[in-house]
């Protein structure tokens, strides 16, 4: 009897042994597969990191880079800008003759003429914005919804910050980049160097780029000596100049180098 009472305690203790195992078993099975969770909070955790750092590099490189861009061309001529070599692209794929006419002129060297046609014409207001003007966007605004003739209601500061820095299109990333740029330029450049650069580097014809070589192929003569009705010809084309011609022209623009001219009249003096 004695026998068997102390081999059951024995096997009750074995049982009660095995049971305290499985237990400590099932436990360290739970932590580990907890541990083992951890490292994936802590890959997602670095990923975010690494993105966070990237795109801060990104941004600090973006704003280097633009900076000094701008910064260099207010002293250096902009020898072509995106559109220019789009330009040549397109000729070529469609299998066109390919014809790049681009002659940088310093602003002494080119019309007041000019100057003032394309104030009239493009920026009435452009002696006085700070690189926007919002009243010619919210008339542009108003008269595009109205199923009137698109118009972009940009100022000369955005056409010449779009023209250098930038490509064609009407996109939301684009119009950020270029309201950014204009504010560049207005603050770096001046109003003088901005005038400068557009009459510069705007497309004037097909393959006709600045003053200089737009006066060249429309007139067969310098950019300093337009005449009033002249610098109106190659004002009154800007909206389409591949489309239209500034000499022997349609009645429609006809009718914008009068009323260029007309406008001229009240540009007064352009002191920069």
């Amino acid at each position: 009897m004695l026998w068997d009472e102390i081999r059951s305690n024995e096997l009750g203790n074995r049982k009660y042994s095995r049971k305290r195992t499985s237990r400590f078993n099932i436990m360290a099975t739970k932590i580990a597969s907890k541990k083992a969770k951890k490292p994936a909070k802590k890959k997602s955790g670095n990923f975010k990191s690494k993105l966070s750092r990237f795109l801060f590099k990104a941004l600090l490189w973006f704003l280097g880079l633009s900076v000094s861009s701008v910064i260099f061309f207010k002293f250096v001529p902009v020898p072509f800008t995106p559109l220019m070599v789009i330009r040549v692209l397109e000729n070529k794929l469609a299998g066109k003759e390919i014809y790049f006419s681009h002659d940088w002129e310093p602003i002494g060297n080119i019309s007041v003429n000019l100057q003032k046609a394309i104030i009239a014409s493009e920026d009435g207001t452009f002696l006085v914005h700070n690189g926007f003007d919002f009243k010619a966007m919210e008339k542009a605004y108003k008269g595009n919804e109205r199923g009137r003739r698109i118009k972009g209601g940009s100022t000369i500061s955005q056409q010449t910050a779009k023209n250098v820095f930038l490509w064609q299109g009407r996109s939301y990333l684009r119009k950020g980049l270029e309201a950014y740029f204009t504010v560049l330029i207005e603050l770096i450049w001046g109003k003088e160097r901005i005038m400068e650069v557009y009459l510069n580097s705007i497309e004037m014809g097909d393959g006709i780029y600045g003053a200089q070589a737009a006066t060249q192929h429309w007139y067969r003569k310098d950019a300093s000596s337009l005449t009033k009705m002249q610098a109106a010809g190659i004002a009154a084309i800007l909206p389409n100049p591949r489309k239209y011609s500034a000499t022997s022209s349609s009645s429609y623009i006809n009718r914008r180098k009068d009323k260029i001219v007309r406008v001229m009249r009240y540009v007064g003096k352009i002191e920069y």
